[in-house]
């Protein structure tokens, strides 16, 4: 039987699956049956930034409101530090998740500003996570911000988290660079030790009858593993950072092709959402049909096998390629 353990971020997995954070990581019971699947490692959903200090606002406001009208509204509401916020919340699931699991928790923080990022960090590290994963989500749609200045808020933001833990931080990127390999770089010299790839920006939609912008999600499809599988293949060997795949893993075959390019990992979130926690089996399954049958006795053996410094024809993961694509397809009849 091949091997199919992996390491990424300094753990050891047994496998290359590790399904990324989503609604499916919410729940104690949720987390476990991934794990029976065969789930090497867990990202659990993430903390977002706006909603611990939406939180933190409301209840300033709720417990300061009407205090001075009433005199028994000075007890009818908890002391501030004993209510449960979202952050408390999230800090008590991973910590039921760390004595649930024999497999490594990832914790998950989605924002863009230090502020209580550095804090929340340093508390999700005590707690015993065993790393973070920093899920970086900022939509730049003030004309008079340049690209410069949003990559400097990144990479100060990370600098002073990696300066605040001791444990492994993965960053999750968008593809929306213009010069992904420099930014890459330049976050693993601010301590990144590994790098996700992509963050799927869910895109608003307009309701024509209610003329309002209104949330469209879409579930991922296969098609979607392209792109993250061309930055993988381009970034493996330049940056001393593990990498991970992530949009677009369906099938063991997805599996096979982040491998190839230079993950160390492959993330699932849609493909679980459709099929149920049991694909998660399914693809180990088919993952050791198809390493047995090409004869690889283990998944380290294609790691990077087929990125930009390794395949015969690196202008397929370049611009040179561009006609070539263009040119291969066209109408059956005029």
């Amino acid at each position: 039987m091949p091997d199919l353990s992996t390491t990424y971020l300094g753990l050891s997995l047994s496998n290359p699956i590790v399904p990324s954070a989503s609604p499916l990581t919410r729940r104690l019971d949720g987390l476990r049956k991934l794990e029976d699947a065969g789930a090497s490692a867990v990202v659990l959903y993430s903390l977002f930034e706006e909603q611990a200090i939406l939180e933190s606002h409301l209840m300033d406001l709720y417990l300061s409101q009407g205090t001075e009208s009433f005199g028994e509204a000075l007890t009818y509401l908890p002391e501030a530090p004993d209510y449960r916020t979202g952050p408390e919340e999230y800090l008590e699931h991973l910590f039921k998740a760390k004595q649930a699991l024999g497999i490594p928790v990832i914790a998950s923080l989605n924002g863009y500003s230090p502020g209580g990022w550095v804090r929340y960090a340093k508390q999700i590290e005590q707690t015993g996570a065993d790393a973070l994963e920093l899920n970086m989500y900022f939509v730049a749609t003030d004309p008079s911000m340049g690209s410069q200045a949003v990559e400097d808020m990144y990479i100060q933001l990370l600098a002073d988290i990696r300066a605040t833990v001791k444990i492994p931080i993965a960053v999750k990127l968008s593809p929306f660079f213009s010069a992904l390999p420099n930014m890459a770089m330049r976050l693993e010299k601010a301590g990144a030790r590994g790098l996700v790839l992509f963050n799927r920006f869910y895109q608003p939609d307009i309701d024509i009858e209610m003329l309002d912008a209104v949330p469209h999600l879409v579930l991922s499809t296969s098609d979607e593993l392209r792109l993250p599988l061309r930055w993988i293949a381009v970034l493996y060997g330049k940056v001393d950072c593990d990498l991970a795949l992530t949009s677009g893993v369906h099938t063991s075959e997805d599996v096979v092709k982040g491998l190839l390019a230079g993950a160390s990992v492959t993330m699932m979130a849609s493909a679980l959402l459709q099929h149920g926690v049991g694909h998660v089996t399914t693809v180990l399954k088919s993952l050791e049909r198809w390493l047995t049958e090409h004869e690889y006795e283990s998944v380290a053996q294609l790691e990077g096998s087929m990125s930009l410094q390794s395949v015969p024809n690196p202008a397929a993961y370049e611009r040179a390629n561009y006609m070539r694509v263009l040119s291969s397809y066209g109408p059956a009849r005029l």
